[in-house]
């Protein structure tokens, strides 16, 4: 039975209790026990029981998102430990993409991850369809980790050294590809649905946040949605966003100022782009001055900030 320790941000907890929901069998099958820092009893030292498990482990998930990487404990002694000891071959780290973030840059960027093609959990439209992905990712990972030693074998100090099945490789294995126009046009779908429940979000919580702030997000249709913000009981800022066909017939996300829901004008069009490994997200450039956000490459959080920064700039 392996030993599977949970590395998350506090902030991603009801995530993270999902996907224990999903390893129920695994466990009831014998094949993993789990520990994550809620099961620090009263009175005990918080550093040195997270140290102990975490060093006992077998399995170490990274549930990854902003929080984690923004979390200092996470990343400076959990994450850091973990692919010491994932390099020494003493445990297997696997990153489980949350959220979307910047995580191609962080140390364990190299690591295969999961969802598939480390597709965040929450850019699925059902999550228990990606945690059951990361469910049998985790299975997946269990077979290539040998069983404890017998108590006899432990007079023999080779047995306690983890022999895997896989052969060493190279983490430098990606090589360009073209992407067909499914690919483009289901990443301009996920990119939607990314920033209409980004919109969403970001709206209650900046109602949450100023009492004299009311806003209204109104789905008009599957790829049409409106986002109004009044201070007061006035409307001070509004928009509506589609994606399909914009300006000159362009494929894209398209901004429009006003809440009227789609119509022929237009503020700012994100289109899909590539470069070469992994499709991006690239703005117009019409709501910066001189143009210059055209050259920036986005991903889909990164378009979700570039819209929410044009309806947000008339109150800041």
């Amino acid at each position: 039975m392996a030993s599977l320790f949970f590395s998350y941000s506090h902030k991603d907890e009801q995530l993270r209790n999902e996907l224990e929901t999903h390893l129920a069998l695994l466990k009831r099958q014998g094949k993993i026990t789990t520990w994550y820092d809620r099961r620090i009893s009263a009175g005990s030292e918080i550093d040195l029981s997270i140290s102990e498990e975490l060093e006992s482990a077998q399995v170490i998930l990274l549930l990854v998102s902003a929080h984690f990487l923004a979390s200092n404990y996470c990343y400076e002694k959990e994450m850091e430990r973990a692919l010491e000891r994932h390099k020494e071959r003493s445990a297997v780290v696997i990153p489980v993409i949350l959220h979307p973030c910047d995580w191609h840059s962080a140390p364990f960027g190299s690591l295969l991850a999961t969802p598939t093609d480390g597709k965040p959990v929450s850019m699925y439209a059902n999550m228990h369809e990606a945690f059951t992905i990361v469910t049998k990712d985790i299975r997946k990972a269990l077979e290539q980790i040998p069983e404890a030693p017998s108590t006899a074998a432990y007079n023999d100090p080779a047995s306690l050294i983890p022999k895997y099945s896989s052969n060493p490789r190279s983490s430098n294995l990606a090589i360009k590809k073209e992407f067909n126009d499914h690919e483009r046009d289901e990443f301009l779908e996920n990119s939607y649905e990314y920033i209409a429940r980004f919109f969403a979000g970001s709206l209650k919580e900046l109602e949450k946040r100023n009492a004299q702030i009311q806003t209204r997000f109104k789905r008009i249709d599957e790829t049409n949605f409106t986002a109004s913000v009044y201070s007061n009981g006035r409307k001070v800022t509004s928009c509506s966003i589609w994606y399909g066909s914009g300006m000159m017939g362009n494929q894209g996300i398209c901004y429009s100022s006003g809440d009227n829901g789609r119509g022929n004008s237009m503020n700012e069009i994100i289109s899909v782009t590539d470069d070469g490994y992994s499709l991006k997200l690239k703005p117009m450039g019409m709501q910066s001055f001189g143009g210059q956000d055209r050259d920036k490459d986005l991903s889909q959080q990164g378009g979700a900030e570039h819209l929410w920064e044009i309806l947000i700039r008339p109150l800041q």
